[in-house]
């Protein structure tokens, strides 16, 4: 596409990394997040109907909108990386509750092992209460099942006196 672009060249965006992701600083002539879309702004064009510059400039407004929305999103992965990383491997989490327990509820520890203790005696009796739920069905069925063959047995031998 031609777009007439004239003027200095324009100053490309410095990656804050090296290949082996450690930080890196910018080289003259690179510029970084933070002021790019300022620094790009001087280097917009005025532009036809047809979108070709009519006056000095190598970027076009559409293009420009185009660059500072890539740039938003880069600023905000590169700020906000820290702290999502931080949630996806749950240190975020660790280190608030932390900070609540240590400055807001210094028997937080004490309280959680009762509860922890309490919670164990109750899923303890339940889980006996069903064993002891079973046993019982178990037995009261061999009992009803001992009733039935010793009625069938005394019927038999009932019919057994008659013949």
């Amino acid at each position: 596409m031609y777009f007439n672009q004239s003027g200095p060249l324009v100053p490309i965006l410095c990656n804050p990394f090296y290949s082996d992701l450690t930080d890196r600083p910018c080289s003259p002539g690179e510029i970084d997040f933070n002021n790019a879309t300022q620094v790009w702004r001087s280097y917009v064009c005025q532009v036809s109907p047809n979108g070709i510059c009519t006056t000095t400039g190598r970027i076009t407004p559409a293009f420009f909108d185009q660059i500072t929305a890539v740039v938003d999103v880069i600023n905000g992965l590169y700020n906000y990386a820290p702290f999502l990383v931080e949630l996806q491997d749950c240190t975020y989490v660790r280190e608030t509750f932390i900070g609540i327990y240590k400055d807001h509820c210094p028997g937080l520890q004490q309280y959680s092992r009762w509860i922890y203790i309490g919670l164990v005696m109750v899923s303890t009796a339940v889980m006996l209460s069903i064993i002891f739920w079973v046993i019982y069905g178990r037995e009261r069925r061999h009992r009803i099942h001992k009733d039935e063959l010793v009625a069938n047995y005394i019927r038999g031998s009932e019919r057994n006196k008659d013949r």
